[in-house]
C-alpha cells in the first residue's frame, strides 16, 4: 500500500512506536459491516453523525484511541447502511469479525465494469414511429422515473443528458450534484445530481490528485450506459456514419442520476467494494427508484458481496436494482450478481450487423463486422499473412500471431494484410500494433473459444473481425498458395439479420455457484456493438493511441445489457408504482421469450442451442412485461427466510436487516422460494415444491401446460388457477418425479399458466444427484 506522504505519516508512527504497536503487520483496507440503520428513509445529520461517532468508538475499542479510529476510517455508512470502510491490520479485521455485533467483514476487493436500433428490435417502436401499443406510449416514455447508475460518471455535455424543454425536478429527489474540483461539471433537470465514491480506490493505490474529485467520466462507460437507461432522444446519432439512427435511452422521459464508483484499472479491477457501498447508501437517501449497476466480481457469500449487501438496501426501501452477469462466458458457472434480490442480466445480439467482407485471391470472400473508419481502395488486392509469419526476431510466434505489442517486424508486415488471432490483448490494440507495423489491413480471426462471435470495433486501421471456421479456411488457403492476397471491403450497416437473437461467447453463465437453486441469469437483453452516448476525454476504442474523439461509440458487454433492462423497469415503474421489485423482476422473467426471429430456440454463438444458463427465463420482451397477467412476488420478509435456508443465524439476519428477526418454526426449503424460476440442483428422484401467483390482470381463469425436462415427470396441482379480483393470490405444488435412467447433467423444461391472452412462463431446471 502507498501511503500519501512521508511527512504526513512521521508523527503518528512515532507515536505507534511508542505505544508498542506493530508497524510491520499487513495493512489493508477493509470493510466492516454491520447491517441496516434505523434512522427510517430521511435520515439527519444528528442521527448520521451519532452513527459515525459510534463506528469511531467502536473501532477504538479495538486499536487503543478514538484518534486512531478517526485516522483509519475512510468512511462511515451513516444513511441506510450501517458500516465503515477502514485501514486495519489483517489481525485487528479477524478479531473485528468476531464481534457480535459485526455481520461481515471483508476486503475492499476490485470490480469490474461489466447502444440506437435495440429498441425498434425490443418491439417499443417501428420504422421510427412509436405504436401505441408500445409501453413507451403506455409509460409516458418514464416520465419523472429516476434512475441511477454506479459507473465511471457521466459526461454532462452529452445532447444525451440535455434539458432543453424538461420541466422542474421532482420533488422527491433529495440528492445533489457534487461536481467538487470541476466547476465545469453541472447538473440540469434532465441529469439532476451526481457524485464521485473515490476513497476505496485511494485506499489500493495511495493518494489521489484533485483531478479524480469529481463524477466527470474520463472512461465512457459510464455515459454509455446510463444514455442507454434513460437518454434523451438524439437524432442523427452514428459511429464514423454507420449504424445511423436517433439514439434514445429504454426511458427517455426519465431524470438520470449518475454515481462515480469506477476509475482507471489495478491489476484489471476499477471499482472497489467501499466506494461501490458508499454510493448505494447514497443512493437510496437521494431518491432513486431504480439502480443500473454495470460492474461485478467473482460470486461470492451474500455478506462479502458489496452489491449484494447495498441492492439488498436499496430493495428493501423499493428501489429495482439490476446488474450486469458478467463477460466471462462460455465458461458455465460464471455469472456474478447472483442474489435473489437483484435482477441479473445477460448479453444477446440484435437484427443488425456490419458486416465487412474478406475477399481471398481465389474468389472467396468471408463475413465479418467492423466499425472501422478508414478504407483500402475498392477491389484492390494487397498480400496476405499471417502475422506469425510477420514475428520480430525476439518475439514468440505466439505473440506475433496475437499481433501483441513489440511482436511485429514492420520489414515484413509493410504494405500487407495481417491475420491476427483472437484473445489475450485487446482487439483493437492488435490493430494498432499491426499498423505501427505498417500493415494497410487486418483480418481478426477468431480462436476456438470465441467460436461465432464477431464484434464490430471501431478499429484504427481497416479491418474485418471474422468467425473461427472463416479464419481456419483462410489461414489454410496462406498456407496452401505461393502468392497469398484479399482485400477487405468497408464495413456497412444492415437490419433484419437472421437469426436474432444469439446469446453472446462473453456472456457469463449459470449455474449460479453460490445458491444454485436460483437460476442466473434472469434476463437476456441486447448486449453486442451497442451505440449509446460516450466521453469526449477518450477515443473511441480507449487507448492511449487513439486520439479520435465521438458523440456515441458502439460497444459490447453484459455492462450494455443491463442498462436496457434498467431502462425497461423504468418504464415498469411509472406505469405500476406501487408494484415491488419482486413483481417488477417476475413481470420481466414470465413474459419473456425463448425463440428467435425465425422462431427457431435461441442459439448460443458457436449455434449451440442455448440454455436457461445463458438467457434465464429468456430474452425480454418490454411490451409484453407491461402486462403479465400473474406475478410472483417476495417481500423483505422472504429474502430473509431465505437467508436463513442458507444457515445464516437469526442474529446476523436481525443485524442486517436492522429489524428483529426470528427464523421460521418450520425448517425452509430454498425449493420453495417464490422465485419465477425452478431450479432444482440436487434432485433425488423426487420432490415437491409450491409457488403463489398473484393476479395482476383482469378477472380470469389460468390453465397449465408444460415442457417437461428429459427424464422428468411434472406434476402441478391444482391444473386450473381461477381470479375473481386483482391482488388475490394463488398457490400451487409442482412435483417432479424422476424417470427412467438419471440424466448425467442437467436438464430443462417450462411451466406455462395461460389464460390464452397471458402466458405466465418459468423455467424448470433440474440435476440428477
Amino acid at each position: 500500500m502507498r501511503l500519501p506522504s512521508p511527512t504526513l505519516c512521521l508523527l503518528p508512527f512515532l507515536f505507534l512506536t511508542l505505544v508498542q504497536r506493530p508497524t510491520f503487520a499487513s495493512i489493508k483496507p477493509y470493510v466492516v459491516y454491520f447491517g441496516g440503520h434505523s434512522h427510517g428513509p430521511k435520515p439527519s445529520s444528528f442521527d448520521a453523525n451519532l452513527a459515525k461517532d459510534s463506528h469511531y468508538e467502536f473501532l477504538g475499542s479495538f486499536l487503543g484511541s478514538r484518534e486512531f479510529a478517526q485516522d483509519a476510517i475512510f468512511y462511515s455508512y451513516t444513511r441506510h447502511i450501517n458500516g465503515f470502510a477502514a485501514t486495519l491490520e489483517d489481525e485487528v479485521a479477524a478479531e473485528i469479525a468476531k464481534h457480535p455485533r459485526v455481520v461481515s467483514v471483508f476486503l475492499n476487493q476490485g470490480r469490474r465494469q461489466h447502444t440506437t436500433h435495440s429498441w425498434s428490435f425490443l418491439g417499443l417502436e417501428k420504422d421510427g414511429f412509436v405504436p401505441s401499443s408500445s409501453i413507451w406510449k403506455k409509460a409516458r416514455f418514464g416520465e419523472d422515473t429516476i434512475i441511477g447508475n454506479l459507473d465511471t460518471g457521466v459526461w454532462p455535455e452529452s445532447e444525451s443528458f440535455s434539458d432543453e424543454g424538461w420541466g422542474p425536478i421532482p420533488s422527491k429527489w433529495k440528492g445533489i450534484c457534487q461536481n467538487g474540483n470541476d466547476p465545469g461539471f453541472h447538473c440540469n433537470r434532465k441529469l439532476i445530481g451526481a457524485r464521485y465514491f473515490n476513497k476505496g480506490y485511494a485506499s489500493i493505490v495511495g493518494h489521489l490528485n484533485s483531478s479524480f474529485d469529481t463524477p466527470r467520466d474520463e472512461d465512457g462507460h459510464g455515459s454509455h450506459t446510463l444514455s442507454t437507461a434513460g437518454g434523451n432522444f438524439v437524432a442523427g446519432a452514428s459511429v464514423f456514419y454507420m449504424g445511423n439512427g436517433t439514439a434514445k435511452g429504454g426511458s427517455p422521459k426519465a431524470r438520470v442520476a449518475a454515481y462515480k464508483v469506477c476509475y482507471p484499472p489495478v491489476d484489471g479491477e476499477e471499482c472497489f467494494d467501499a466506494d461501490i457501498l458508499a454510493a448505494f447508501d447514497a443512493a437510496i437517501s437521494d431518491g432513486v427508484d431504480v439502480l443500473s449497476v454495470s460492474l461485478g466480481g467473482n460470486p461470492t457469500a451474500f455478506f462479502n458481496d458489496s452489491v449484494a449487501i447495498g441492492s439488498f438496501h436499496a430493495v428493501k426501501h423499493g428501489i429495482v436494482v439490476i446488474c450486469s452477469a458478467g463477460n466471462s462466458g462460455p465458461v458455465d458457472g460464471t455469472v456474478s450478481n447472483v442474489a435473489p434480490w437483484e435482477i441479473t442480466v445477460g448479453a444477446s445480439t440484435m437484427d443488425r450487423e456490419f458486416p465487412s467482407y474478406v475477399v481471398l485471391g481465389n474468389k472467396i470472400s468471408f463475413k465479418g463486422e467492423s466499425l472501422s473508419a478508414k478504407a483500402l481502395p475498392k477491389n484492390k488486392f494487397f498480400p496476405l499473412m499471417s502475422a506469425a509469419d510477420a514475428r520480430a526476431t525476439n518475439a514468440s510466434v505466439e505473440n506475433a500471431l496475437l499481433c501483441k505489442d513489440g511482436s511485429l517486424d514492420p520489414e515484413k508486415a509493410k504494405g500487407k494484410i495481417l491475420v491476427c488471432l483472437r484473445g489475450i490483448n485487446a482487439r483493437v490494440d492488435k490493430g494498432q500494433q499491426a499498423a505501427l507495423a505498417g500493415a494497410v489491413g487486418m483480418v481478426l480471426a477468431n480462436n476456438k473459444d470465441a467460436g461465432n462471435e464477431i464484434l464490430a470495433d471501431p478499429h484504427v486501421l481497416p479491418v474485418s473481425h471474422i468467425k473461427y471456421t472463416s479464419g481456419v479456411a483462410i489461414f489454410k488457403y496462406i498456407n496452401s498458395t505461393e502468392y497469398p492476397v484479399a482485400y477487405i471491403t468497408h464495413p456497412v450497416t444492415r437490419i433484419g439479420m437472421k437469426p436474432a437473437p444469439v446469446v453472446a461467447a462473453f456472456s457469463s453463465k449459470g449455474p449460479n455457484t453460490v445458491t444454485p437453486e436460483i437460476l442466473k441469469p434472469d434476463i437476456t437483453a441486447p448486449g453486442v456493438s451497442v451505440i449509446a452516448a460516450y466521453t469526449k476525454a477518450q477515443g473511441p476504442t480507449n487507448q492511449d493511441f487513439d486520439t479520435r474523439r465521438v458523440l456515441f461509440n458502439a460497444v459490447s458487454g453484459t455492462s450494455m445489457s443491463c442498462p436496457h433492462v434498467s431502462g425497461i423497469v423504468g418504464l415498469l415503474k411509472t406505469m405500476h408504482p406501487t408494484w415491488s421489485p419482486a413483481s417488477i423482476k417476475s413481470a420481466i422473467m414470465t413474459t419473456a421469450m425463448t425463440q428467435d426471429n425465425t422462431m427457431e430456440p435461441i442459439l448460443n454463438a458457436n449455434h449451440t442451442k442455448a440454455s436457461p444458463f445463458s438467457y434465464g427465463a429468456g430474452h425480454i420482451r418490454p411490451n409484453k412485461a407491461m402486462d403479465p397477467g400473474l406475478v410472483y412476488d417476495l417481500t423483505v420478509d422472504d429474502y430473509l427466510n431465505f437467508l436463513c435456508a442458507l444457515g445464516y443465524n437469526e442474529t446476523q439476519i436481525s443485524t442486517f436487516s436492522d429489524a428483529p428477526y426470528e427464523c421460521p418454526s418450520k425448517p425452509i426449503s430454498l425449493a420453495n422460494f417464490n422465485y419465477p424460476s425452478i431450479t432444482v440442483p440436487k434432485f433425488n428422484g423426487s420432490i415437491t415444491l409450491s409457488r403463489t401467483v398473484k393476479n395482476v390482470g383482469s378477472p380470469n381463469t389460468y390453465k397449465l401446460r408444460i415442457r417437461k425436462p428429459t427424464g422428468v415427470s411434472v406434476y402441478v396441482e391444482p391444473k386450473k388457477l381461477e381470479f375473481k379480483k386483482v391482488g388475490e393470490e394463488k398457490a400451487f405444488t409442482v412435483t417432479l418425479k424422476g424417470k427412467g435412467k438419471a440424466a448425467k447433467d442437467y436438464v430443462f423444461g417450462e411451466l406455462i399458466w395461460s389464460d390464452k391472452k397471458h402466458h405466465v412462463r418459468s423455467p424448470i431446471v433440474v440435476k440428477w444427484f
